[in-house]
């Protein structure tokens, strides 16, 4: 689907979901457990389908700055918006504010990722950071929903999840997550081992029971995940679990990204908060802006500049937002808010950018940065390299 036809699909599916939702009079749709699998459903598509193209020689070549930027560098971002939300309007469920658009959403970085624009080396570290910033800043929501809910006086609600606010229960989340990507790693060996590996001595009956069987899984384990939010545990099994699906995941994604705003639509009907979502907006790109520019110090000034100006979101913060809509009524007025200042103001930055760059202004890495070697196709049913063709 082109940009603008896209652009117009999640509009009219917000529009939409306002209008049902208004002449319906439809209310207390957040409280339903159906409603919130469903969140949790599309969160995990949209995470598979994030991770699924990844190149596995690109996340291990530029590991360091990825773990740094989806670990300190989604803390840092969150805090900074936190704070300023919290100084602007003196309210503790604001931390959850600043962790629900703390990341940078994977779909919407592809227009950024342009060959001339930004060099190969600066497009790989985009794409895992986007990817694996997400599992992450879910986890982190759900731990700072219950640090804000025990600083609001709430202890009746639950927050999403299963996490509480002791730092314990962050390791405990982490390590369920952890456990639940070697669960998954063990189930994909096995159907290797079954026959499904590339060239297997198997008959074309016995593979096309096994790629549906592996189909299977992969929806269990999109449905478990969500319904026990292990989505950085989901994003991991996403680099190795990849059954052949051809167009069908690209397709699932943008169907997910449909639905949430759809969704998301439906719970505006309670109104749009622009004051606290321009704040949230100016606030996400400003901590960007600082946590951007230490990571990207190594790599040429012009891709400093457009990953600088790289804020944006989509899916993740749509679906963060349904999901804590239920404990903190607003979120949704907010966030839709944020998103479309975040994602405004980086169209209007990285056009500035386009106009002032100098034709043949994108470095490319020098010989000997990995990502500047013959670009290598992955099989990760047979976990070899070959170049490509």
């Amino acid at each position: 689907m082109k940009p603008l036809a896209r652009s117009a699909a999640v509009v009219a599916a917000g529009l939409s979901g306002l209008l049902l939702a208004w002449a319906g009079h439809v209310r207390g749709l957040e409280e339903s457990p159906t409603y919130l699998l469903l969140a949790a459903v599309l969160l995990g598509v949209g995470l598979i389908g994030s991770t699924r193209d990844l190149s596995l020689a690109d996340v291990r070549a530029h590991l360091s700055t990825v773990l740094l930027a989806v670990t300190v560098g989604v803390v840092l971002k969150a805090a900074l918006i936190a704070a300023v939300m919290y100084l602007a309007f003196r309210d503790p469920t604001v931390l959850v504010l600043g962790v629900a658009v703390a990341q940078i959403d994977p779909l919407a970085v592809a227009a950024m990722s342009r060959p001339d624009r930004t060099s190969p080396r600066a497009r790989a570290i985009l794409s895992v950071w986007a990817s694996f910033d997400d599992p992450v800043t879910v986890l982190l929501t759900i731990y700072f929903s219950a640090v804000a809910l025990e600083l609001r006086g709430d202890v009746a609600t639950t927050a999403p999840g299963m996490l509480g606010n002791d730092p314990l229960d962050l390791v405990l989340g982490f390590a369920l997550n952890l456990a639940f990507a070697a669960v998954a790693w063990l189930l994909w060996r096995l159907l290797l081992a079954a026959g499904l590996r590339p060239g297997a001595p198997v008959s074309a009956r016995r593979l096309a029971v096994l790629r549906w069987t592996a189909v299977g899984v992969l929806i269990v384990l999109v449905l478990v995940a969500a319904g026990q939010f292990l989505m950085l545990g989901l994003a991991l099994a996403g680099l190795f679990f990849r059954p052949r699906l051809g167009p069908v995941v690209g397709r699932s994604t943008e169907a997910a990204y449909l639905v949430a705003t759809f969704l998301l639509g439906m719970l505006l009907v309670r109104g749009v908060h622009l004051v606290e979502g321009v704040v949230l907006g100016l606030a996400a790109v400003a901590a960007h802006m600082l946590v951007s520019l230490p990571l990207s110090r190594n790599l040429p000034s012009a891709d400093r500049r457009y990953l600088a100006w790289g804020q944006q979101n989509g899916l993740t913060a749509v679906i963060l937002a349904l999901v804590l809509e239920r404990n903190f009524p607003g979120t949704v007025g907010v966030v839709a808010t944020a998103i479309v200042v975040i994602n405004v103001v980086h169209a209007l930055a990285t056009a500035v950018l386009d106009r002032a760059r100098p034709a043949g202004d994108t470095e490319e890495p020098a010989p000997t940065d990995p990502v500047a070697l013959p670009r290598m196709r992955e099989d990760p049913a047979a976990g070899s390299l070959e170049p490509e063709r």
